[in-house]
């Protein structure tokens, strides 16, 4: 396991004045793959975006690479080497697959790591290298959650975080995204996944958290996880 890439501690968020994450730590390791789980409303992209910065936490800390970013703007963040990829895949809409997925990384000065990422992009997608010069809108819910992906991964990310990437998507579609999610995991990508989908989450992940109605009342390894009678019961009915 890799030198801590990612601490939470003890973070509480509010909307307004409701109270949404209440106390929350975590950690995820340079080149892990960790799940966070539960059901909607658990604070799960609450989690996510307090860690982007696009929702602010009024107790506790977040590190990143051991340096608090917590207080940094999003856009500070990104350029650290934090990605976030919203369950709203988030595209452009009238631009081509390939537009889309060159402003992923506009953080990169050197064009020809730019370059290197996008054949990256397309070896990992090679339906996307086909639909390249096609505009985001004229693709199906998965090619789009590709290309979100893909964009994602422009950047050279140190920490990618997907959230609910299986949203939507037919059944063929959702095992090519956790198909996907084991192929960056090979590359040695560290991922921060949030996800419905328990078993599948879980058989990815080297570690998962849990969290329910904004506290993390469980984590453990995947293996632990998985044969907790408790977290069976709870989430696998079983």
């Amino acid at each position: 396991m890799g030198q801590t890439v990612l601490e939470v501690e003890n973070i509480k968020v509010r909307y307004e004045r409701l109270p949404v994450l209440h106390g929350v730590s975590m950690a995820v390791a340079g080149g892990q793959t960790v799940s966070v789980l539960g059901s909607n409303g658990a604070g799960k992209s609450t989690l996510l975006r307090a860690i982007m910065a696009t929702q602010r936490i009024y107790e506790g800390r977040i590190l990143f690479m051991g340096q608090e970013i917590h207080r940094l703007r999003t856009e500070e963040i990104v350029h650290r080497g934090i990605v976030y990829v919203p369950e709203e895949r988030m595209l452009f809409r009238p631009l081509s697959v390939e537009e889309n997925l060159r402003l992923g990384a506009y953080v990169l000065k050197d064009q020809k790591e730019v370059d290197r990422n996008l054949e990256s992009v397309y070896a990992l997608f090679p339906a996307l290298r086909d639909r390249r010069r096609q505009a985001a809108s004229t693709l199906s819910g998965g090619e789009q959650q590709m290309v979100a992906i893909g964009r994602g991964l422009m950047s050279s990310p140190r920490l990618l975080m997907l959230d609910e990437p299986s949203l939507g998507l037919a059944p063929l579609m959702v095992e090519e995204v956790f198909n996907t999610v084991r192929r960056l995991k090979k590359r040695g990508i560290t991922i921060l996944l949030v996800e419905q989908n328990v078993r599948e989450a879980l058989e990815i992940a080297d570690r998962g958290y849990v969290l329910q109605t904004g506290r993390m009342v469980s984590q453990g390894t995947s293996k632990e996880l998985l044969e907790s009678d408790l977290f069976r019961a709870a989430f696998l009915g079983i």
